[in-house]
């Protein structure tokens, strides 16, 4: 009896860690990749991987998409300005 209930703990134990060596797998791949993705990202613009930078770079990112949002709506005026403002952020931020 004390067979199968070994038997048991035992296949649920290298259960639990074939779930676990699985995720930690995945995780690792998974942080490479965005470390990989975030080096790749700052060596084209030129910019430090910083939280401020990247911050700023979505700030500018997130001006420009209001442009284009302007854009559909037919506010051309409106659309200079945003594009403007956005240009402006990732100039600054740009080498």
């Amino acid at each position: 009896m004390d067979d199968v209930f070994s038997f048991i703990g035992n296949a649920f134990g290298e259960f639990i860690r074939f779930i676990v060596a699985g995720l930690t797998g995945f995780f690792s791949g998974l942080d490479e990749a965005a470390g990989s993705f975030m080096q790749g990202l700052s060596d084209s613009l030129g910019i430090p991987i910083t939280l401020i930078s990247l911050l700023v770079l979505a700030f500018g990112l997130w001006l420009l998409w209001k442009g284009v949002a302007a854009l559909l709506r037919g506010a051309f005026i409106v659309m200079l300005i945003w594009w403007l403002l956005g240009v402006t952020v990732l100039s600054w931020l740009i080498h």
